[in-house]
């Protein structure tokens, strides 16, 4: 399927599984990872916009689906953040790209971390959006198993419903509840075995604090203003710790930046990587 002559919705095979992923713009590689519970058409506002010079990719996790698809999901079982980050590796192997820049939002955070951690080599710049180093508490673990039986009993919809008051930021509730329905349907879009398994890779992925001081690559550290999940304070420690970073905060922007205000989120990409990367 072809969203426009510009954007291009690829599908692969990988590892015996069938992979989609939006593929638009020319030259250097930028891998886009979506949040959770969402897909990669989290990154549209993005995809429409490349950079000069730069060209996005943006796969769905594995079992994640965007609205327009019907394709089955294979049961999926537990996941962890590294085999989603094996997962992405694979799509660059595919595709010949022995590096690229990483960006990801919340959950792709998580998975960029994972990245560097397994392949750092590949790993040209990061893009942390949203996110944060730290791993879980045992309460944010309680919460965890708490949205996994939420999901196995209520489906898409009850992790929906439980889930966007914080998804997007109060600003973005208030002014402007297009981007609001837009993120439900993100949500609605997903299989409960998809969402059980994620939340499970979430819950045990390791703490990345310890390695932050050895990222070695640009990175730029991003976050909405209104982020109640990942505050500007979190981000700002996070920006601290590693050397030599970005940090942008994003004004009337939640948890979500880049889909709540992504004129401006548009902007401190393109500068990094006009700044940063070359």
């Amino acid at each position: 399927m072809i969203i426009s002559m510009a954007l291009r919705e690829q599908h692969v095979t990988l590892g015996g599984r069938a992979v989609r992923y939006f593929d638009t713009g020319e030259g250097a590689p930028f891998l886009l990872v979506h949040a959770f519970p969402l897909s990669a058409d989290l990154w549209q506002p993005q995809l429409a916009a490349p950079p000069p010079g730069w060209r996005l990719i943006a796969p769905d996790l594995r079992g994640f689906r965007g609205p327009s698809s019907d394709a089955p999901v294979l049961p999926l079982g537990e996941m962890t953040v590294d085999e989603y980050a094996r997962d992405l590796l694979g799509l660059l192997d595919h595709l010949r790209l022995p590096e690229a820049v990483v960006g990801g939002v919340s959950m792709g955070g998580y998975i960029g971390f994972a990245l560097v951690r397994l392949a750092s080599h590949r790993v040209r710049g990061l893009v942390l959006a949203d996110t944060r180093p730290q791993a879980d508490t045992e309460e944010g673990r309680a919460r965890r198993r708490e949205l996994i039986e939420l999901a196995r009993r209520e489906g898409a919809a009850g992790v929906a419903e439980a889930m966007l008051p914080g998804l997007v930021g109060a600003t973005t509730h208030r002014e402007r509840p297009a981007v609001v329905s837009r993120v439900r349907e993100l949500v609605l879009a997903n299989d409960p075995s998809a969402i059980a398994a994620a939340v499970s890779a979430m819950m045990t992925r390791p703490d990345s604090t310890p390695t932050l001081d050895q990222v070695a690559c640009p990175t730029l550290v991003v976050v909405g203003e209104e982020d109640a999940l990942t505050p500007v304070e979190l981000s700002a420690g996070m920006h601290a710790a590693i050397r030599d970073s970005g940090f942008a905060v994003i004004a009337g922007a939640g948890h979500l930046a880049n889909l709540e205000r992504p004129d401006a989120f548009n902007a401190e990409i393109a500068r990094f990587l006009k700044e940063r990367i070359g």
